[in-house]
């Protein structure tokens, strides 16, 4: 019982430090949003694996503070600036849509995960082509 707490606060805490994480692993290497899903759960041992509502508006906030930049292949790299502040990256607490407009915002970071991918890994997209087709109706028939 006391392990599954532990377990549950160490996992808020990990979601808290996403901002950390994020800029720790551009140090490594230029990474898109999947690559750093990917790399978090492998760091983290499978105990945790942030959704793409955390990790892309996270990747769009350290862009606008010029952080980081998105290359033209879809990777993040850290920018002169983004090198020089990764010690003091700072914490951002991530919050499930609750309005029209954030569940938009939620399908929108999904959508750049389904993007990235598309370009690093096609086959994946390629067999869940018929439900994205799907999904893609059902979104337009909302907008008609």
């Amino acid at each position: 019982m006391f392990g599954g707490m532990g377990k549950m606060r160490g996992m808020r805490h990990m979601r808290g430090g996403l901002r950390l994480w994020v800029v720790y692993l551009l140090r490594e290497r230029p990474m898109n949003g999947a690559e750093i899903m990917d790399a978090l759960e492998e760091k983290t041992m499978g105990m945790w694996r942030p959704s793409p509502g955390s990790v892309y508006p996270m990747l769009e906030t350290l862009s606008e503070e010029g952080l980081i930049e998105k290359r033209a292949d879809g990777k993040y790299e850290l920018t002169k600036e983004g090198k020089a502040n990764a010690g003091i990256a700072g914490l951002f607490e991530g919050k499930s849509p609750r309005t029209v407009s954030e569940v938009v915002a939620e399908i929108g970071n999904y959508l750049s995960l389904l993007e990235d991918l598309k370009s690093s890994d096609p086959s994946e997209i390629e067999e869940n082509k018929e439900e994205i087709s799907k999904l893609a109706e059902r979104l337009k028939s909302l907008s008609a």
